[in-house]
């Protein structure tokens, strides 16, 4: 049992309860690989009665470590990014990347993209802190109190559905969220009628 197997956080989890969910959400947000998912997952199965509080600790930790990832990318990403590609270069991703910052950070919350190329990305690309840190509240939240909920509602015996379907779910509505945005910019410039 390895330390990217699903065994072994998931008795991690049971073991090191809400404490250890907010290490991996905080810590999954800069670069772990395991998502908080599989912990919120097990701790939700052994007691669906907290399962809010632990969607909470996961939602909360996992925006805090977003900001993690964006000090990471703005000291460490941006110097090399402008090195590699030039100034004007970088200014120009990061104009285009503000045009769209606030929904691209909403869809890496709650969608299967992994959500720590994009909070480093963000400190790259010198977008707003506080529009991180709400955007993920937002995004994270989206995803984690909809699995708690799930738990909460129907107990363990949803753990199949969301093993099958929650990804695709999450998709769809991020693409339906994303064609809304879109719509809703050319509706406001008035390239829509």
């Amino acid at each position: 049992m390895g330390i990217l197997s699903v065994d072994y956080w998931q008795e991690f989890a049971l073991k090191y309860g809400v404490f250890g969910l907010a290490i991996n959400s905080f810590v999954e947000a800069i670069f772990f690989p395991v998502p908080p998912d599989i912990l919120l997952i097990a701790l939700c199965i052994s007691e669906p009665e907290s399962a809010f509080l632990y969607a909470a600790v996961a939602t909360l930790f996992s925006s805090a470590g977003g900001v993690g990832g964006y000090y990471l990318g703005y000291f460490g990403g941006k110097p090399l990014a402008v090195r590699f590609f030039g100034k004007e270069r970088v200014d120009r991703v990061h104009r285009l990347y503000q045009s769209y910052e606030s929904i691209i950070i909403l869809l890496a919350g709650f969608t299967p993209l992994p959500y720590k190329l994009f909070t480093v990305s963000a400190g790259v690309l010198f977008v707003s802190i506080y529009r991180l840190f709400l955007f993920s509240l937002i995004g994270r939240g989206t995803r984690f109190f909809t699995e708690a909920a799930l738990f909460y509602l129907y107990g363990p015996h949803i753990l199949g559905f969301l093993r099958s379907n929650l990804n695709a779910i999450f998709s769809v509505t991020g693409l339906a969220l994303l064609l809304l945005f879109l719509v809703r910019r050319r509706l406001k410039r008035g390239v829509l009628p």
